[in-house]
């Protein structure tokens, strides 16, 4: 058979075999990850997925069975002094603590947590209005209780050195607003509440502003995770911007007792003070911006040095930080994205209840 004819038929054999076939477009990495959960479980194995089931399901019993123990203990630690102004609460700061604890986990409103108290074995006994609910989460003893939950979950893991990934969420205080929506549009302007002040304010200088316009969007946290046992060793929260929660995630991660080898951030902190903050002992693997030059601290050069001269090495261990975004997907798929409260403190206790409620699901894992 002469060349030329032979090639045309290879071609029409090929398109052929093409017209059947149904074309299908390449998928990313990020595509494939942010296909819908229930799509994800059935493309999963269903031996695996038992297990799954089976793990989460004993720690959530572990949790639900050692949250009166910790509740007790971190009571315990606290000592007041002096009587208290007003009329006597019928209710302990334990009791008002398990309350809010356990709205957290039922994402009720206050009035319906208030409607629905008989419903638990634990708190049948109590009837409160849903004021004395809201009221809770301002409450300084609760707030040292919750505080104090947290570090006595951190250290019954004993973790004292730790290889951490750290990073921030948003959750909403609108039903409107969706953190993970707005971070996509506008990108880093959305971890801060004061840029959209800034602007607000220069857009309507002669127009006053409605009490929709000067609301506050979202609410900030940061947690730095352990790789190794999945707990949050440091938790912040802000209503100002994720960078004030990041701070008081690591004032928090000091008080637990927790050192770090190595830590992951994102590119939002990929700066030099970053580098000073942890100091030479830790690791830190952060991907430098384009802007970033090599001069600075020492602990500073090394990150750079280690990533120019073993990029692979480098970024096997920076994108560890996945553990991170994984983390905070379950948290919100366990107690909900969104946050009831209207005050700013009773915002940040109810933020930081979220970070209780994870270590109490890892306590048995």
């Amino acid at each position: 058979m002469p060349l030329a004819h032979k090639t045309e038929t290879h071609a029409k054999h090929q398109a052929n075999k093409t017209n059947k076939q149904t074309i299908r477009p390449v998928q990313t990495r990020n595509q494939r990850h942010n296909r819908p959960l229930q799509t994800r479980i059935l493309s999963a194995n269903p031996h695996q997925l038992a297990n799954l089931r089976k793990t989460y399901k004993s720690r959530l019993q572990i949790a639900l069975k050692e949250i009166q123990n910790v509740v007790d203990q971190a009571a315990a630690t606290i000592q007041v002094s002096g009587t208290p102004f007003g009329r006597p609460s019928k209710t302990t700061p334990q009791q008002k603590t398990l309350v809010i604890l356990t709205k957290d986990l039922t994402q009720f409103s206050g009035r319906k947590m208030a409607d629905m108290l008989p419903m638990f074995t634990t708190l049948n006994e109590l009837d409160l209005s849903y004021k004395t609910i809201q009221r809770a989460y301002s409450n300084p003893l609760v707030k040292m209780i919750i505080h104090n939950m947290f570090i006595i979950l951190v250290k019954r893991k004993n973790i004292q050195y730790a290889d951490l990934t750290g990073d921030g969420t948003g959750y909403s205080l609108t039903i409107t607003r969706h953190y993970r929506t707005i971070k996509e549009k506008q990108g880093e302007a959305a971890k801060s509440n004061q840029a959209k002040e800034k602007s607000s304010e220069k857009s309507q200088i002669a127009a006053p502003q409605t009490k929709q316009e000067t609301r506050k969007l979202f609410t900030y946290a940061f947690a730095l995770m352990d790789l190794k046992t999945h707990m949050y060793v440091g938790y912040g929260a802000s209503i100002k911007s994720e960078k004030a929660a990041f701070e008081a995630a690591l004032a928090l991660m000091k008080e637990c007792d927790v050192k770090p080898k190595s830590v992951r951030l994102d590119q939002y902190y990929a700066g030099q003070s970053t580098a000073e903050l942890f100091g030479p002992e830790t690791s830190l693997y952060v991907i430098p911006k384009s802007n970033a030059t090599i001069k600075g601290c020492y602990a500073w050069k090394g990150m750079i040095r280690d990533f120019m001269y073993y990029p692979f090495l480098f970024l096997q261990e920076y994108f560890k930080r996945e553990h991170s975004e994984s983390g905070f997907s379950a948290d919100k798929r366990f107690n909900g994205w969104k946050i009831h409260e209207r005050k700013d403190d009773r915002i940040q206790t109810a933020t930081i209840c979220k970070g209780v409620w994870h270590n109490l699901i890892w306590l048995g894992g």
